[in-house]
């Protein structure tokens, strides 16, 4: 009896240890939400947003299999330009007064190769949500001066804002759009360990 107690708690102990997961969150300081967006054709005009947050939950430090969680404040949205910045907190783009938060909820984050991964989820501006792959690589992990574990990823991809009801849009005299449909994503991300 006391050999059958004993390989329950065997197996329980080592259960538990397989399932265990590290929460890791965004550091703001040290990391970078930004979108880019075609201007008239010719150009890009590039933004980013001050106020965000974000978590990672997984069983290791390679991350594959990592449960993901981030918002960002739509408020916060800044191109340099108050004017602009305005214009897109209004209806005309992403109404940051009904639709306060874009959201990222991950459904898998998969290694391809080397340091480079697949992070699938569910994106969510203006109440429409969209499944969502994007491109990361994996920067690698790291002790501070302060004890503390960081890791670092580079995420890409883009999305096409119409699909999400942001459809303002200018033509110009020769056809072309005043703002492109498709907008890049482009993320600096450090995250660190909870002790």
């Amino acid at each position: 009896m006391n050999k059958i107690k004993m390989a329950l708690a065997a197996l329980i102990i080592m259960a538990s240890g397989s399932f265990a997961q590290t929460n890791w969150k965004i550091d703001p300081s040290h990391s970078h939400i930004q979108f880019s967006v075609s201007h008239l054709v010719i150009s890009e005009v590039s933004g980013y947003f001050k106020q965000f947050e974000g978590s990672v939950s997984a069983k290791d430090d390679n991350f594959t299999n990592a449960k993901i969680s981030f918002t960002a404040e739509v408020k916060s949205i800044s191109t340099d330009d108050e004017k602009r910045d305005e214009h897109l907190r209004t209806d005309d783009f992403f109404n940051a007064a009904k639709y306060p938060q874009i959201k990222f909820v991950g459904k898998s984050f998969k290694k391809i190769s080397g340091n480079k991964y697949k992070l699938t989820g569910d994106f969510t501006m203006r109440d429409v949500t969209k499944t969502v792959t994007l491109d990361v690589v994996y920067n690698g992990n790291v002790k501070d001066p302060w004890g503390n574990t960081r890791a670092g990823f580079k995420i890409t991809g883009s999305v096409n804002r119409f699909d999400y009801n942001l459809k303002w849009n200018g033509l110009l005299e020769a056809g072309g759009a005043t703002v492109g449909k498709t907008v890049a994503i482009i993320c600096n991300v450090e995250v660190i360990k909870s002790k």
